[in-house]
């Protein structure tokens, strides 16, 4: 803005609006070392004492300490779900087809490094009876990150929530994300609180719930479907995998009074409950949310007589639940697929002749060019109870280890041919008859000497056979031991 434009519309501020129009100065070297500052409605960072950019408090959706010098802010996304527009407007100068426009970007998160420690005064003793040294202030020493983040959350009113709280579980085990989280639900959302991390999920962005009995007949798994999905960082979390064991049980009260309930929720809840926690958890949800709680079909049990199947994807051991339409995958990565998306299931065996007879795989096929997804390492026992399911959803399903079978009952037939064929080699030299004995008959009047009889070469024990005196001894014995030659007639 020229200089005689701001005279004008200043002069318009101040007569129309009693507002002086002030003129400052932006930092524009494109520094990313500041100092941040809290203001009333908005955070602001500066560079050498020249506004930066502001971020309002009303665009911060989440925070959390991402170190312990690092603190990470997440901002709101479209209420719809949809894309942002040109510079995150709705409508904007692009029109809607552009390929320019269609790949529109937002700025979904930014992280604050800040290095240092802060002092923090506390007071040691207020008794108003002693002020002496005792009294006096003591200087706790935290990181500056800390406070930081303290201050943000106090600012923006991160995990404030309006209206009481209606239940509280606390210490839930969550398989995905992985920790414990301690469970508020609200009238129209639920806070998840962890250690480093906490979550404010609208009623609104849960799509499924589902109680999945785990196969180890211990415990019970309760998995939420998302959408928006749930950011930790730069990884997205479209469902939640929570796990309680089925022993475990829960008193509650609920923070409402009956006529509340009654008058709010339609007698969907119940003031006081006792039951395993997973149970209380599924009805609280359902009476609050409204959301149908989906279970496995009653058409699938496996061979052991459960609801789930052990498999894997990739290296990722989880377990298969067969639903009345579509699968799941838990705990991780959580996979969920619809039966209308399916365009074939196939059955085959992969590995070594060991490994292939006990396990196979299941490999689904989705339409319109959607990819597959292959669960690996099923128990055998399972083949049959998986075709029965399918085949009652009108699944199409291929079974290439029919064929494998095949292969295998040739191979084995081809290797009986080759047994028999050595048995006749054998028989055919039965019927030679006394040929291989003679041949093969050892001399009975020759007796070789034992091993002991021998005399080693190189023992030192052994004494000389050809000494004199048995040498002697052979030429006296000679004559005797000869017979007498004929003496030649002459004819």
């Amino acid at each position: 803005m020229l200089a005689k434009d701001f005279d004008r519309v200043s002069k318009c501020f101040k007569i129309w609006y009693s507002i002086n129009l002030e003129q400052r100065e932006h930092a524009l070297r494109g520094w990313n070392w500041g100092k941040g500052e809290f203001g009333k409605a908005e955070l602001a960072f500066s560079v050498q004492n020249r506004p930066a950019f502001e971020i309002p408090y009303s665009e911060i959706a989440n925070t959390n300490l991402a170190g312990k010098h690092e603190v990470a802010v997440e901002f709101s996304l479209p209420e719809d779900g949809g894309k942002p527009a040109a510079n995150g407007l709705p409508g904007g100068a692009r029109s809607s087809g552009q390929k320019a426009g269609a790949g529109r970007d937002q700025l979904v998160e930014m992280r604050f490094y800040i290095p240092g420690t802060v002092k923090k005064d506390a007071a040691a003793d207020d008794d108003a009876d002693d002020k002496s040294a005792d009294a006096e202030e003591q200087e706790e020493v935290e990181y500056a990150a800390n406070t930081f983040y303290n201050t943000l959350v106090d600012k923006a009113e991160i995990g404030d929530v309006a209206g009481a709280t209606i239940a509280t579980f606390e210490d839930v085990l969550h398989l995905t994300p992985r920790g414990r989280f301690g469970l508020d639900m609200y009238d129209s959302s639920f806070r998840l609180r962890g250690k480093t991390y906490d979550y404010k999920i609208q009623y609104q962005a849960i799509k499924k719930f589902m109680l999945l009995p785990k196969p180890d007949d211990q415990h019970t798994l309760i998995t939420i479907g998302l959408d928006p999905p749930l950011r930790q960082g730069q990884t997205r979390y479209p469902f939640l995998v929570m796990q309680f064991k089925r022993e475990d049980e829960i008193i509650l009260d609920l923070n409402m009074t009956e006529e509340d309930l009654k008058e709010r929720y339609g007698g969907k809840l119940q003031p006081h409950y006792e039951s395993p926690i997973h149970a209380v958890i599924a009805q609280v949800f359902r009476g609050i949310a409204g959301k149908k709680v989906v279970t496995p079909s009653k058409e699938f049990v496996s061979h052991h007589q459960q609801s789930g199947v052990k498999c894997s994807i990739k290296a990722n051991e989880g377990h298969l639940f067969c639903l009345d339409k579509s699968f799941m995958f838990v705990p991780k990565p959580a996979t969920y697929i619809a039966f209308e998306n399916i365009s074939s299931v196939t059955m085959s065996r992969v590995g070594g002749a060991v490994s292939a007879s006990r396990t196979f795989d299941v490999t689904v096929t989705l339409k319109s060019g959607g990819g597959e997804h292959q669960f690996s390492n099923i128990n055998r026992e399972e083949q049959t109870p998986l075709e029965d399911f399918f085949r009652a959803k009108n699944i199409r399903t291929k079974n290439e280890m029919i064929d494998d079978s095949s292969a295998l009952i040739a191979a084995a037939l081809k290797d009986e041919d080759m047994a028999s064929s050595d048995e006749d080699v054998v028989a055919a030299r039965a019927d030679r008859g006394s040929a291989d004995e003679d041949e093969e008959s050892v001399d009975e009047d020759f007796r070789a000497s034992s091993d002991s009889d021998v005399a080693e070469e190189y023992d030192s024990a052994h004494e000389s056979s050809g000494s004199d005196e048995e040498m002697e001894d052979a030429e006296e014995a000679e004559p005797e031991s000869r017979p007498s030659k004929k003496a030649k007639t002459a004819k």
